[in-house]
């Protein structure tokens, strides 16, 4: 952008950057300009004209999110011309719209639904003119109405701009036109990642999460099944905000009790196997290193990012680490491990994972995730469904009081709590590998070095007897951008890469509570930050308990009991349509 540019909104005197549209800058000087096609995270696109307004002098109305400002420009965004155009735009939409807004998963959150309250809509002056199309309820973890959509073109921006997977397109047109996938296919018959993204930019609820509540709750009230549940690092910086809390807010203890007021047997800590998950991640890349082979080691706890890779760089897996996701580790854990300390029959045990991500429904269905004897997870839940289970139930997060995780598996490290963003997953790794190979403590915990909201990071950080290059990716545009790196022979000198799925990593994921704060990742972020450095406990290979697995039922990281339990076999990769829409 260049220099700035005077102009007047609504009778304020408005400097703005050149190139910034009217939009942004009637927000500057707090005049809101209600919008429905227009997100933060997307470029603009000015396709819905619910954000017309008035130029003194110009023919027509103007439409505020893809215009730029101009010096001299004189805008009225509430004119009765604005008003009436608005008004008439949210109409047509309404028209079209099906009546089901008491049933509908984004009732009381849909951006269409605000508007028409905004704007004082009370009646619709227009018939139906749409079609009606069917359901795509082929995915696990997404289900799509078009009925719903309000051409609004989120989820294509989105998904081909930042995620590069280009999975959405506009099809037909007037009155057939419909947001849609390659020859109409389902999303669980194309080549979806699950990242679950476009559910949360969709203002309305055309892309909507696959509710897997009742399922839990039927599990709960068996009195044969012993229900345990795991909390994701991510949740517990999110699951606040349905309840009226700033996002970041640290809700863990509240989040503990209201778990065992819904009637879980034993709640326990994905954190605990994000420090396993270390333990043998590090061993794998000191021996990949040590070695000088498979590298750049690539790590994520994202299904989506391996769906990604799968996808489109399947001749690279074998870089990926071979450990399973926390979510993984912990189900396989907890049906041999825990089943046997507790004294439980695993086949009696109904394992539940809390989880920021979508695509978490999709990896525990894949055929490799069941090391334990048993399916390792037999359902997930997404922050955003475990909000809406508590809200049903009657129990207000905001007033319970906090409550420990019960022990064996309930104990973690600032480490494993800092998995839920961008970055974290290496950090937490360093932080092992490093005492590991030079036999000495950290003068300094943090590697802030490799920290930040940047789309692709890089750093040489020192591991004591070797400095090594590192990358952190998230957003999948940003992976494609390192693959491609590599894929050029890796000229940066790479020996250890990050790569999660969605902007931001975990605490932005798709299941995650909509926020239409545009620093809400940036404020999650600090919330884990802050939660590792309250814990007593910061690198992984000091949990008492993580020590207590190893010492007395896997006897060392990257043993073959270890390997055979929590990693997958590149011999025998993952298949990414095995069991699609089982």
């Amino acid at each position: 952008m260049g220099s700035n540019v005077t102009l007047t909104i609504d009778g304020l005197t408005v400097s703005a950057p050149e190139g910034v549209n009217i939009w942004g800058a009637a927000k500057m000087v707090g005049v809101t300009i209600p919008t429905l096609c227009h997100h933060f995270d997307v470029k603009p696109y000015g396709g819905c004209r619910v954000c017309l307004v008035e130029a003194v002098g110009a023919k027509t109305l103007l439409a505020a999110c893809s215009t730029p400002v101009s010096a001299g420009l004189v805008i009225k965004t509430n004119s009765p011309k604005a008003r009436e155009a608005r008004r008439l735009v949210v109409e047509l939409l309404l028209a079209n719209h099906p009546k089901d807004c008491f049933t509908c998963a984004r009732n009381q959150s849909c951006e269409l639904q605000a508007l028409a309250l905004d704007l004082g809509i009370r009646e619709v002056r227009f018939d139906k003119a749409k079609p009606e199309w069917d359901l795509d309820e082929t995915s696990p973890s997404l289900i799509r109405d078009p009925n719903k959509c309000v051409l609004c073109g989120r989820c294509v921006r989105f998904c081909a701009d930042i995620q590069t997977c280009s999975v959405y397109t506009f099809a037909n047109r007037g009155f057939s036109s419909i947001v849609s996938t390659a020859f109409g296919h389902g999303l669980g018959e194309i080549q979806c990642v699950l990242c679950g993204q476009c559910s949360v930019v969709c203002p309305v609820g055309a892309i909507t999460v696959k509710d897997d509540t009742d399922t839990v709750l039927a599990a709960i009230n068996d009195p044969e099944k012993t229900v345990i549940v795991q909390t994701a690092p991510a949740t517990r910086v999110a699951l606040g905000e349905p309840f009226g809390m700033e996002p970041g807010t640290i809700i863990t203890g509240k989040m503990v009790a209201a778990l065992r007021r819904l009637g879980f047997d034993r709640v326990l800590d994905t954190n605990f196997s994000a420090d396993v998950t270390i333990m043998e991640e590090a061993t794998e890349f000191i021996r990949r290193l040590e070695k000088g082979e498979k590298l750049p080691m690539i790590t994520s706890c994202s299904p989506g990012w391996i769906n990604f890779l799968e996808m489109f760089y399947p001749e690279m897996k074998e870089l990926h680490s071979t450990a399973k996701s926390p979510q993984q580790i912990f189900g396989a854990l907890v049906k041999t491990y825990y089943a046997e300390k507790a004294g439980l029959d695993p086949k009696n045990i109904f394992s539940v994972a809390i989880m920021p991500c979508v695509a978490k429904k999709f990896e525990r269905l894949r055929p490799e995730m069941s090391s334990s004897g048993y399916s390792d997870v037999d359902c997930v839940l997404t922050t955003r469904e475990l909000a809406l289970a508590l809200k049903s139930s009657g129990i207000n997060l905001s007033s319970i009081k906090e409550e420990p995780y019960d022990p064996i598996m309930g104990a973690s490290t600032g480490a494993a709590t800092i998995f839920g963003l961008t970055g974290g997953v290496m950090e937490a790794a360093l932080r092992t590998a490093y005492e590991t190979l030079s036999r000495k403590p950290l003068a300094e915990v943090e590697f802030k070095e490799i920290r930040g909201l940047g789309g692709v990071r890089e750093a040489e950080v020192d591991l004591g007897p070797a400095k090594i290059k590192v990358a952190i990716a998230h957003g999948l545009g940003n992976a494609r951008k390192v693959m491609e790196t590599i894929k050029a022979g890796n000229p940066n000198g790479w020996s250890f890469i990050e790569v999660m799925a969605c902007p931001g990593g975990c605490v932005a994921g798709g299941g995650q509570p909509i926020s239409r704060e545009m620093d809400f990742r940036l404020k999650r972020v600090k919330g884990l930050y802050a939660d590792d450095r309250n814990q007593a406990i910061r690198k992984s290979h000091e949990n008492p308990e993580v020590i207590a697995l190893y010492q007395e039922y896997l006897n060392e990281p990257g043993s073959s009991k270890a390997h055979d339990l929590l990693h997958v076999s590149q011999e025998n990769p993952h298949e990414r349509f095995r069991s699609r829409t089982s």
